[in-house]
């Protein structure tokens, strides 16, 4: 019935395979999640489960998400996300208290995960975009700078969109068609194949591909 899961990346090992060979691999604690909301077409205008994962000290939260979820029956959670239901799910055996786990996950799935990049602050265009840079002899006056960024009287602006220095990482991002290795519904764990984007314990979106092999 859903098709999502929310979790936390816990890092990146490497595990055997039963043919001798080794791949890299990411561990991900996902689940288990409480339905916090339920939202139909009827009364919300589309279908969703919303979900909340990670326990936390009630008074980190805020009068309303203490009601919201208090009227779910759910103890406080640090994480709230709607996920969209199985094609042709009956939402209306789903109640709010609902306890979803890693188990709707087996070996040999394809997922899409989600998750926020990790943020470099402030980088140049050379960090940033890969820019090669100016000559490094002396005598040169551009080393590491961008170089010419816009035009003159025509049209007298820099074009949204140019590649200049900023803010690095701290972004959403999705890697799809992510094999998933093992399933431990013991402790929670979800073991996929190759990388997920995000910091050691920065929060993940788990759902069932899309678009499926390629």
């Amino acid at each position: 019935m859903v098709t999502a899961l929310l979790g936390k990346k816990l890092g990146m090992t490497r595990i055997f395979t039963d043919d001798g060979r080794w791949i890299s691999v990411t561990v991900l604690e996902a689940g288990p999640c409480t339905v916090t909301q339920v939202k139909t077409e009827a009364s919300d205008g589309y279908d969703a489960v919303q979900l909340g994962f990670d326990t936390v000290k009630e008074s980190r939260l805020s009068q309303p998400e203490k009601g919201h979820q208090a009227k779910a029956g759910a103890t406080p959670k640090r994480q709230l996300r709607e996920v969209p239901p199985a094609p042709d799910a009956d939402l209306s055996d789903l109640k709010p208290g609902a306890e979803v786990r890693v188990d709707i996950f087996a070996p040999g799935d394809l997922v899409d995960i989600a998750g926020t990049t990790k943020g470099k602050g402030f980088a140049g265009v050379q960090k940033r975009h890969g820019f090669k840079g100016g000559p490094a002899t002396h005598g040169s006056n551009l080393h590491r700078a961008p170089g010419s960024i816009g035009q003159s009287a025509d049209p007298s602006k820099v074009i949204k969109g140019k590649r200049m220095p900023g803010r690095m990482g701290r972004v959403r991002r999705t890697v799809q068609n992510i094999e998933v290795v093992r399933v431990d519904p013991e402790k929670n764990l979800l073991v996929v194949r190759g990388a997920v984007p995000g910091a050691n314990g920065g929060y993940v979106e788990v759902k069932k591909c899309l678009k499926g092999s390629k």
